[in-house]
């Protein structure tokens, strides 16, 4: 860099793919490789610094090329690494109003505490439940805005100084009312297992709510046995027809059953070990061949709308999610 006379100016020249501008004391710069663009160019976009002098401390010198990379360089090279979460952005989907289509917003990234983990989200699941939490008829009703997606798959960028159960670079699943549908979450170690080798990051996120729920159903609550007749259980885990189905009570007495009801999330509260074998044992499944997710539609998470209408219009024939990369 050079300090320009007070008079000098340049000009743009056409087709040239450069620019030259000064004015007392800022001089344009080009980036220098490794800053390279997502498709593998490196970007000629001009930017100015202050000169060298001595009525510039360093300090503003480093805060404007600090400004100026958060623009242009891409986030792939500036928004993956641990530690830096301060002054970040990221993109997510926001309800800021109920019933309403969602938003994709850029997002302040924040530091993680010492029992949190920054997870870099690859998939996150959609499920009939996301949309009456946007609709505001959902058991919990967060203050707005917030962003939707109770399950995620994705790999961990940074662990708070007390976390013991991941490390960077793991490969997660994660469970959690809200936060999912974003390229980023933060998340307690609580909410993360990690996920096997054999299984990919696209069949984990189909894994919690759906199949959580009926391992928990289905082993926890309806306590299967083989030769599952006499004596047998209804567990009533949802609605996702639309109605509130009833029972008729003369049923359980001639047919000697009975009838129970499972909240899913309420186990991270109030037995997280039952709660947390579910989750295991999905992925153990998984691993072993035993449970094949089938994906129904994967939508880009500024089609986060269109996935919601998939799913209200009854068109999803199987699992549902938004591909975050």
């Amino acid at each position: 860099m050079r300090r320009e006379d007070c008079d000098s100016t340049g000009s743009d020249t056409p087709g040239s793919g450069r620019r030259r501008r000064a004015h007392c004391g800022w001089s344009w710069a080009v980036p220098r490789p490794p800053f390279r663009s997502a498709a593998g160019v490196a970007p000629a976009v001009p930017f100015f610094l202050p000169c060298a002098g001595p009525s510039l401390s360093r300090l503003v010198r480093l805060a404007m090329a600090a400004l100026v990379c958060t623009r242009w360089l891409p986030r792939s090279w500036l928004c993956r690494r641990p530690g830096q979460g301060c002054g970040r952005h990221y993109r997510a989907a926001l309800c800021t109003t109920l019933k309403q289509p969602l938003a994709i917003e850029e997002v302040a990234s924040r530091a993680v505490q010492p029992h949190e983990v920054r997870v870099d989200v690859h998939f996150c699941g959609i499920n009939f439940a996301d949309i009456l939490v946007c609709r505001g008829q959902y058991q919990e009703r967060p203050h707005l805005p917030f962003t939707p997606g109770m399950e995620f798959s994705g790999t961990v960028l940074e662990t708070g100084a007390d976390v013991n159960t991941v490390k960077e670079g793991d490969c997660v699943i994660g469970v959690s009312i809200l936060h999912g549908m974003a390229e980023e979450c933060i998340t307690d170690q609580k909410n993360l297992w990690q996920v096997p080798e054999k299984v990919s990051l696209r069949e984990a996120a189909t894994l919690p709510i759906s199949y959580g729920t009926a391992i928990l159903a289905l082993e926890h609550r309806a306590h299967t046995q083989p030769g599952l007749a006499w004596e047998g259980r209804i567990v009533v885990l949802g609605f996702a027809g639309g109605s509130i189905a009833s029972v008729p009570s003369n049923l359980l007495l001639l047919k000697n059953i009975s009838a129970m009801g499972l909240y899913f999330g309420q186990y991270k509260q109030e037995n997280f070990t039952v709660f947390s074998k579910s989750m295991s044992s999905a992925l153990q499944y998984c691993q072993q061949g035993r449970i094949q997710p089938h994906i129904g539609a994967v939508f880009k998470l500024e089609e986060v709308n269109d996935a919601f209408l998939h799913v209200i219009q009854r068109r999803s024939t199987g699992k549902v999610l938004l591909s975050l990369k």
